[in-house]
């Protein structure tokens, strides 16, 4: 057998390189496929529709869960919007639910305060209700000064998010005209 230059540089080059990346660490030989498993594991899973939370657009994702734990969300191919892809940000939402970083728990820091408080979610909802119901009965406008009637509050606003779907954001709407607010804006808008 013949051995060009050509053929020796590229036998060197492949075994130089060979040598260079076992010495750093790397196995080349071939291991068993974490999406296997994976595939496994989604045949009993429950499986849920949402929608992501980080942007406007209103991606769809499927996500499965098995025994109370997410163990895998991908993007939706029969949603409308985004026909199963997802961009980078909606590929990490397995890392939003599964995080040990997240924080579960309320945390309240008195006005003033220096330090953290834990408290229950109850406290939190009932909380933010009083506050809510405080400042609209302080604030409540009855007749503007031409003497119409415009029962609303100027005091309070909200902001939407684009993870809410139609339904919950026509819900959410009564819900904050019902009370009197009139400063009313959506993520998908700023």
């Amino acid at each position: 057998m013949g051995i060009t230059r050509r053929n020796f540089l590229k036998l060197s080059g492949a075994t130089a390189l060979g040598v260079t990346l076992g010495s750093l660490g790397f196995d080349l030989t071939p291991i068993k496929a974490y999406a296997a498993s994976l595939r496994k594991d989604l045949k009993s899973a429950k499986e849920s529709t949402t929608i992501c939370p980080y942007c406007a657009v209103g991606c769809g994702a499927i996500v499965h869960a098995s025994k109370g734990k997410v163990i895998n969300i991908e993007g939706d191919p029969d949603h409308p919007i985004n026909l199963g892809s997802l961009c980078s940000k909606g590929s990490s939402l397995y890392q939003l639910a599964n995080n040990k970083q997240r924080v579960t728990k309320v945390l309240y820091r008195k006005p003033y305060g220096t330090t953290w408080e834990v408290k229950s979610w109850n406290w939190a909802i009932n909380e933010i209700a009083k506050k809510v119901k405080k400042v609209r009965d302080e604030s409540f406008i009855v007749e503007n000064p031409k003497g119409q009637v415009v029962n609303r509050v100027e005091a309070l606003a909200s902001i939407g998010s684009a993870a809410m779907d139609n339904e919950e954001c026509w819900l959410y709407q009564k819900f904050l005209r019902s009370i009197g607010l009139v400063y009313i804006e959506h993520q998908a808008r700023i």
